[in-house]
């Protein structure tokens, strides 16, 4: 697709309307890409003082400024837990961040990504390769466009880790939010596997949170959730929901791995980790026998 560029004297907006409560504006360079695929409508734009942004079906995936936030907490939370993290299954992620952040890892062996749509995976490595970094340079990184729902169902593959990168649960990712959904990430999990999953906002979702966390339960003995912050996502406060088999996200914490590792991050580190999982009353209130850790 053509680029398209807007004289700055007649200022051009890419919005958000969520659900709507709330109308998020951003200032227009560009138009690089846009295309509808069997699922929904990809667009990558250039805009002022965000850079490029990912949105499907009008939502704002990823910006170019902020998106670290998301993929450092998504992914490095659940690593420094886990004492040994080779094996990674990444659901969704189709912009690639999430992967480059979970391939930083010497102990990782194995980095297999699982997204259903090719035109998200294509339009980030042409148009946003500083996510897609991963997906395209390193060996221990595998790509599956497929269904997860029926990846998770039939692998026989087994994985420390399992992330859940997954959009808002509308149209194809209303089922990664479900119980036979969560019964065959168990199934599929080593014995002392972690999941974390995209947790959605605990000012507009707060029902989808409490729904989430109780399917989880119904599957892992520790149950969390925890937050972060981003520019860009509705109300600024966002969540992961975390559930364990063995290791308690907070106790398990490997300190020493941290700044054993060399990482370079920008938003992580492990005061943040511990932090995040200090919650206010309102979501304690909602969530209220939910978490166990």
């Amino acid at each position: 697709m053509k680029t398209e560029n807007f004289d700055s004297s007649q200022q051009q907006w890419v919005e958000e309307n969520h659900a709507d409560t709330l109308l998020l504006r951003y200032p227009l360079k560009n138009r690089l890409f846009k295309g509808n695929s069997r699922f929904q409508t990809v667009e990558v734009v250039e805009t002022e003082g965000y850079g490029r942004m990912l949105l499907n079906d009008g939502l704002v995936m990823i910006s170019e400024r902020d998106e670290f936030v998301y993929h450092e907490m998504i992914s490095h939370v659940p690593i420094f837990v886990h004492p040994k993290p080779k094996q990674i299954l990444v659901i969704g992620g189709g912009d690639g961040g999430t992967a480059r952040e979970v391939l930083k890892h010497s102990s990782v062996e194995h980095c297999h990504m699982v997204e259903i749509d090719a035109m998200v995976v294509n339009a980030c490595k042409e148009w946003i390769p500083q996510t897609a970094v991963g997906m395209q340079q390193d060996q221990k990184f595998s790509l599956d466009i497929a269904d997860a729902i029926d990846y998770v169902a039939t692998t026989e593959k087994r994985y420390d880790i399992i992330l859940v990168d997954s959009t808002d649960p509308i149209g194809p990712a209303v089922p990664l939010f479900g119980p036979e959904f969560y019964a065959n990430v168990h199934r599929i999990l080593n014995y002392d596997g972690i999941v974390v999953a995209q947790g959605e906002s605990p000012f507009y979702a707060a029902e989808q949170q409490h729904a989430l966390l109780k399917t989880m339960g119904e599957q892992f003995p520790l149950i969390a959730i925890y937050n972060y912050n981003n520019l860009t996502y509705p109300g600024g406060l966002w969540s992961f929901a975390i559930a364990s088999k063995q290791h308690h996200p907070i106790d398990n914490l490997d300190t020493n791995r941290i700044l054993a590792s060399g990482i370079d991050f920008s938003w992580y580190n492990a005061d943040i980790h511990r932090a995040s999982f200090v919650l206010p009353q309102f979501m304690l209130n909602n969530l209220n026998g939910l978490i166990t850790i």
